[in-house]
C-alpha cells in the first residue's frame, strides 16, 4: 500500500475542510482499516534506507521528534512540496538568494 498522497485519505481532508467532520472520520477509518490489512503482507514504508525501523513508523517518528536533528526519509518529500508552494510565493528568489 502507498500511503503518500493515498486518495481515500484526501477524500477524508477534503470532508474536513467542507466541515463535515463525522465523514472525515469515517472515511480515515476506512483508510486506517485499508492500512492495518495492507500491512499484513505489504511494505508499506517509503523509506529507500535499510533501517533497523523500516516500517515501525511509531518508533521512527518517535525517534526523530525526541532528537529533532531531521526528519524521517519519509517526510522529506511532503515537506520538500510544502516548501516549494511557500517559495513560490516570492517567485522562489529563495534558491537565487541561497546560491549567493
Amino acid at each position: 500500500m502507498i500511503i503518500d498522497g493515498h486518495p481515500k485519505e484526501k477524500e477524508a481532508m477534503e470532508a474536513f475542510h467542507q466541515g463535515n467532520r463525522a465523514e472525515g472520520l469515517k472515511i480515515q477509518d476506512e483508510f486506517i482499516e485499508d492500512l492495518r490489512d495492507a500491512m499484513k503482507t505489504q511494505d508499506h514504508c517509503s523509506c529507500k534506507k535499510a533501517c533497523k525501523f523500516h516500517g515501525k513508523c511509531i518508533e521512527c517518528v518517535a525517534i526523530h521528534r525526541a532528537h529533532q536533528d531531521h526528519l524521517p526519509n519519509c517526510f522529506r518529500i511532503m515537506v520538500n512540496q510544502k516548501i516549494l508552494k511557500i517559495s513560490e510565493l516570492t517567485e522562489h528568489t529563495i534558491i537565487d538568494d541561497l546560491k549567493k
